[in-house]
């Protein structure tokens, strides 16, 4: 992610995005990307935002490398055990065969959408053989900015399933909702976790 306004908010406000997200216990889809996972896995937390996540992978043994484009965020996660924390963008991802797992939950939603076929490639191209995929992204059909400033891509299952589809990799499992973001806004999501095939 690179849009300057974005980043300025997430910088301004990384703390209180943090209090969000502070209770320490995996949600549904974080307990099933990790089930998903071998032991003492290798895991990419991209986008990482305040660490939350990647603290918890790293508390289940795994050696975790966190980046998000955010300075201060990645102060916030680079102070979590087990965390290795580093200022990247999604366009900064390359290497292969490098990962277990890639997490990248509610973080490619501030990629320019041009570019997501692009960053799905990177994602497959990291990942070890079998290696396991997550993403978050709002839906929707059009790309705006919030209340906050920060520009969003939304997206459609659709469009998600396709992109999966032509960087090689298979959907294990998808959930759908609606949840209030650091806008106080509500806004439909979806979530699918898919396994890359060789």
């Amino acid at each position: 992610m690179t849009d300057r306004q974005t980043l300025d908010v997430y910088d301004a406000r990384a703390t209180e995005y943090a209090d969000l997200t502070t209770d320490g216990v995996p949600d549904t889809q974080l307990r099933h990307f990790l089930d998903l996972l071998p032991d003492a896995s290798d895991v990419l937390d991209l986008g990482c935002g305040p660490g939350r996540s990647a603290m918890m992978i790293a508390a289940e043994g795994h050696r975790v490398t966190a980046t998000d484009a955010s300075a201060q965020m990645v102060d916030l996660a680079k102070a979590h055990p087990g965390v290795t924390a580093r200022m990247e963008t999604f366009h900064d991802l390359t290497g292969t065969a490098l990962y277990h797992g890639i997490w990248a939950n509610f973080s490619l939603l501030h990629a320019e959408r041009a570019d997501l076929p692009r960053h799905f490639a990177a994602i497959r191209d990291a990942l070890k053989p079998n290696g396991i995929f997550h993403i978050g992204m709002k839906t929707g059909a059009k790309t705006r900015r919030d209340t906050i400033g920060r520009r969003y891509t939304y997206v459609t299952r659709e469009e998600l399933l396709g992109w999966l589809d032509a960087a090689g990799m298979t959907p294990l499992q998808e959930w759908t909702g609606t949840s209030r973001g650091l806008d106080g806004e509500m806004a439909p999501w979806i979530v699918i976790q898919a396994r890359k095939h060789d």
